[in-house]
């Protein structure tokens, strides 16, 4: 569904990532792990093209789709939700969830506010308060709900559990599992290496803007070594 080939991408003269290749299959969850600065959120926005790499390719559903404009690459299918959320603090959550609404798309879920509020119960009891009104938590529920307005095909989730409350990281882990049975295909990036363990079905990690390993979790929990130099603070 989505493939990165030799990707090296800047900002300036600072060069971020280096040839990173990266493959996610239909239907699959993937976990983008690695330390801070190891280049995650560089990878997502280079697939959004928000980021537009120097040299390589990005394919999504056999397309290239390199040096697309970034709301022409979520019109396919893509879906974002970045790290700091940017959710409209002065409107609600019915509100947010309307400005993301797309019409229905052939091969995808398509994301009704029923539906939503079944996936995030605390949205639908706040539904008519203000993003400014909702903790931290909740906002990332709100962006990732917002963003499935958009009936993605695949979604890229950047540290969804950084910086909320463990109960919550708890709930978004199951979120994340119901949206695999739906069919959902997921790159998350993240630190925290339990909660990758929970919903993802591959890692990869990188180092420096590079891929140092890609493969099922049980092989790396099999390498303590590869954990401890890539992973470890």
């Amino acid at each position: 569904m989505l493939e990165l080939t030799a990707i090296n991408s800047f900002y300036g003269k600072a060069h971020v990532l280096r040839d990173l290749d990266l493959t996610v299959e239909h239907s699959r969850v993937v976990s983008l792990l690695g330390r801070n600065g190891a280049g995650k959120s560089t990878t997502m926005k280079s697939i959004m093209q928000m980021v537009v790499p120097k040299t390589g390719k990005v394919h999504f559903l056999g397309e290239d789709i390199t040096g697309f404009a970034p709301h022409k690459v979520a019109k396919m299918g893509l879906g974002y939700v970045p790290e700091d959320r940017r959710i409209f603090t002065d409107l609600t959550v019915l509100e947010n969830l309307e400005v993301g609404k797309q019409p229905p798309r052939e091969g995808a879920v398509t994301w009704t506010l029923d539906m939503l509020f079944d996936l995030f119960p605390n949205l639908g009891e706040r539904r008519r308060n203000r993003g400014r009104e909702m903790s931290g938590g909740e906002q990332q529920m709100l962006t990732i709900a917002r963003t499935l307005m958009g009936n993605p095909r695949l979604i890229l989730l950047d540290e969804p559990s950084e910086g909320i409350a463990p109960l919550l990281v708890e709930q978004l882990a199951r979120i994340i599992l119901m949206l695999k049975q739906e069919g959902l295909t997921v790159l998350i990036s993240e630190q925290n290496l339990h909660f990758a363990q929970i919903v993802a079905d591959m890692a990869v990690i990188i180092e420096s803007g590079a891929v140092k390993y890609t493969g099922i979790f049980e092989d790396l929990n099999a390498h303590p070594e590869i954990r401890d130099a890539y992973l470890t603070v």
